[in-house]
């Protein structure tokens, strides 16, 4: 039975005939090639974050707070990561978080489908954005058998966001992510600075543009008269007055699984839960739309107010060391936003293949070698508070 951590036997054979591996494997050196290739107003729209961007920093340095427990003579030589989520078994617990600008991230401009060849060739799922360079249905057509799941960002047109859902429906994503936290735009400076980002330049809209209630919206087809799309798309893209009366009615516009993007407060978990969702999504949307704790601060409460429902987590990860620190605080599933994003940066559908493995292979080792060998065994008590 293969491992994750195999990955690693692959690229020192491979070495033994002069075959170097094209992509980083540390989080800094990905990074900094990633910043390399971009152009600058497009880099600082993804690494920048909301404020002095504090949130960012201690999202991630939250996980240096906690160090693993090993435990000897465990007998963890064949490991078993893969879990239940949604009514699917899934090789690992861990997806790819929705990125709204994946989809220009890479050289050919169709960052979504590299994405989601990526989660085909990996088994690790896509949350795929509503805010696509390529239509939904496309991207779901390049997952071959991993599933994928559908993030919302409900409009203010109700009728569109019903479209929206039915689309992702009827193109086999597996569940419908709303993201809460996204009903107007952070306090970016870098954004800001520029005075740009990418959807008022007409990118990432084709969710869209491609549906029909959006185009009834516009005199002339969006082929015709681009820049409607994007004014359309400006009045159109964030509901304010969203609020947990309004529950009710996004839990009847589907039968698929229904998760909240954004809940990190225990009765917040409540309000989802009596309100018949199937999961919450324990994230500040990584320090990018507003300041708070470091997400990974509020996880454990979250876990404990969802009562057995699953917790999907972001906000932070950077390596498989920290993927293990947040499934012992208790997430069903971890989610990767950045690495992968660069990885789709420096080398397409290749760069994330690349990155996912290499995040399952240090997820894998870190279980092994500490003497963990099943997601069961990931508990609190494994941790240890450090510094």
């Amino acid at each position: 039975m293969a491992n994750f951590g195999d990955f690693q036997l692959e690229v020192y054979l491979a070495g033994l005939s002069g075959q170097l591996p094209d992509h980083p494997f540390s989080w800094p050196e990905l990074e900094a090639r990633a910043r390399d290739t971009l152009e600058p107003a497009l880099w600082d729209y993804v690494a920048g974050g909301a404020g002095s961007e504090r949130t960012q920093s201690d999202n991630v340095e939250a996980f240096h707070r906690w160090g693993i427990v090993p435990r000897m003579f465990a007998g963890a030589a064949q490991r078993d990561l893969s879990v239940e989520l949604f009514g699917t078994r899934l090789p690992a617990p861990v997806f790819m978080c929705p990125i709204g600008v994946v989809g220009v991230m890479t050289e050919d401009q169709h960052g979504d489908v590299a994405a989601a060849r990526a989660a085909a060739e990996t088994g690790v799922p896509l949350v795929g954005s509503t805010l696509m360079q390529d239509p939904l249905e496309d991207v779901a057509a390049a997952l071959g058998d991993t599933p994928g799941f559908f993030q919302l960002y409900t409009p203010n047109d109700r009728d569109l966001a019903e479209s929206l859902m039915r689309r992702a429906e009827a193109a086999g994503y597996r569940a419908i992510v709303v993201t809460l936290d996204t009903w107007t735009l952070g306090w970016r400076p870098r954004d800001l600075r520029r005075a740009t980002m990418p959807q008022l330049q007409g990118h990432c809209l084709a969710n869209y543009s491609s549906d029909p209630v959006f185009r009834a919206k516009l005199e002339k087809p969006p082929e015709e008269d681009p820049g409607a799309v994007v004014g359309a798309w400006a009045m159109t893209f964030g509901d304010p007055t969203l609020s947990w009366r309004d529950l009710e009615w996004l839990r009847g516009l589907t039968e698929l699984p229904l998760v909240l993007k954004g809940i990190c407060h225990p009765d917040d978990v409540r309000r989802a839960r009596d309100g018949g969702v199937d999961g919450v999504y324990c994230s500040n949307h990584g320090g990018r739309q507003a300041g708070s704790a470091p997400a990974l601060d509020f996880l454990p409460a979250v876990v404990e107010a969802a009562d057995g429902m699953p917790v999907l987590f972001d906000s932070g990860v950077r390596t498989g060391v920290d993927i293990v620190k947040a499934l012992a605080l208790g997430a069903t599933a971890v989610g990767i936003g950045r690495p992968y994003g660069y990885g789709a940066v420096v080398g397409g559908t290749a760069g994330v293949v690349h990155v996912l493995r290499s995040l399952l292979a240090e997820a894998d080792l870190t279980m092994a070698l500490n003497g963990y060998a099943t997601l069961a065994e990931l508990t609190p008590d494994i941790l240890t508070r450090v510094g």
